[in-house]
Formats: C-alpha cells, structure tokens, sequence
C-alpha cells in the first residue's frame, strides 16, 4: 500500500474526504517525524513506538574494491510493533 492508497483507506473508513483524509496523514507524519527530531519517543498504544536509536561509528568495505571505510555515527528512526499489532498479524 502506498500513500495514496493510505489516504483513499483512511478517507473511506473515517468518512473524511481525500482531502481531510491527506491533510491529516500528513499532519501525523510531521508530528512524529518533528518528535524524533527532537530526540522524543512517540508511542501509540496498541500500534506502536516510534523512537530514534544511535548507530555508533564503525568500519565497514567498499564491495567493489574490498577496501576498509569509517562509517560515521548517525541517529536511525526505529519502530517496534506494540501487542495488539502483533497480535492482529498472527
């Protein structure tokens, strides 16, 4: 499913036009991705967690040339399913 598809499923299912329904997929993307910016967890009970993890520094290879390469530290978006998704999906 993309975003498109998204937006027409939760216009259809909140009686909401594909407008409202687009402004209001959009609106939660910003928050959360606004919120993991700013280094907080979002949490959605029965969904799921959206929280930031910290990739530390390391040594990797270049698969082309078997060359060793530093890759820098850096700040990965994660989200971990909550029970009823799991649940839901089994």
């Amino acid at each position: 499913m993309n975003k498109s598809e998204f937006v027409d499923a939760i216009a259809s299912q909140a009686g909401f036009t594909k407008a409202d329904a687009a402004k209001a997929v959009d609106a939660m993307i910003d928050v959360v991705t606004e919120a993991l910016k700013q280094g907080e967890q979002v949490s959605l009970v029965g969904f799921g967690s959206f929280m930031v993890k910290k990739r530390e520094a390391r040594t990797g290879r270049n698969p082309r040339t078997g060359e060793a390469i530093e890759i820098s530290a850096s700040n990965i978006p994660s989200f971990k399913a909550g029970k009823a998704l799991k649940d839901a999906v089994n």
